[in-house]
């Protein structure tokens, strides 16, 4: 499965932790080579480092915070000025925010809808061209099963991922006629910074986010258009299309409500 990409450009967003990291590794073993962007430079350093020693692949690095409106032009430039063709695209990054709407900093939850929705459409409007002008290409949306109902006190969140799961599903359909693949990834809980991020309790052990990036990549390469990560998971998205929807939200909610707000 990886080998779809051996000798290519691969270009993974969020790319410092959690399922970004398994990502990148995984597409370095199978002699992928990687442009890596996230915000903290260290940790991308130290990534960087360790695969270009272990798999003997080039690895470039740009930092980027994607909650920015030129971020998404610099990592198209920086691909372009190096003359790199990225035949890969992973938009990975993202982030929640956990508690009450109304108590939540407006900046943080617009940054989200920035970082999880108008960077993924804005990479995807950079890179996306090129693919279908070689009839060649592949990109993977990191979506959630969030992603398949409201979730109280992660409203936003679970819309940003809702967004994300449509966006793919629809340009799976669009591109497909031009030889180019995409395909949302939705994973449930993962090991993953995302509950330390977001303030968000647990809700015990999450899924290996390597599984989770293995299983993205594989369903990619078969070129489906979206993938849930886990039998629970799937065995749950489906159970909740037969109750009602107010049952849904009534029951996530009771699930993810806040101390605070009890």
């Amino acid at each position: 499965m990886i080998e779809n990409w051996r000798g290519k450009w691969a270009l993974v967003t969020g790319a410092s932790a959690g399922i970004g990291v398994e990502l990148a590794t995984a597409l370095a073993a199978g002699g992928t080579n990687l442009v890596l962007t996230a915000r903290r430079r260290e940790r991308l350093d130290e990534l960087a480092t360790r695969l270009r020693s272990l798999n003997g692949v080039s690895v470039e690095i740009v930092t980027a915070d994607l909650a920015k409106a030129d971020a998404a032009e610099r990592i198209h430039s920086f691909t372009m000025d190096r003359r790199l063709e990225i035949e890969l695209l992973i938009n990975n990054a993202g982030f929640g925010v956990y508690g009450e709407f109304h108590r939540n900093a407006p900046q943080r939850e617009l940054d989200m809808i920035r970082v999880n929705c108008l960077a993924v459409v804005h990479l995807t409007q950079m890179f996306l061209p090129a693919m279908i002008e070689r009839r060649s290409g592949s990109i993977l949306i990191l979506s959630s099963t969030a992603a398949y109902q409201a979730v109280p006190y992660i409203s936003t969140y679970a819309a940003t991922k809702a967004f994300d799961l449509l966006f793919a599903e629809g340009l799976a359909h669009e591109a497909g006629r031009y030889g180019v693949k995409v395909c949302a990834l939705c994973p449930g809980q993962t090991e993953s910074e995302f509950h330390e991020v977001a303030g968000a309790p647990g809700q015990g052990k999450g899924a290996s986010a390597r599984e989770v990036a293995l299983l993205g990549l594989r369903a990619l390469a078969e070129g489906k258009a979206s993938v849930i990560h886990g039998f629970r998971n799937n065995a749950f998205v489906e159970l909740q299309r037969l109750a009602p929807r107010r049952f849904v939200t009534d029951s996530a909610g009771k699930m993810f409500r806040p101390k605070s707000a009890k």
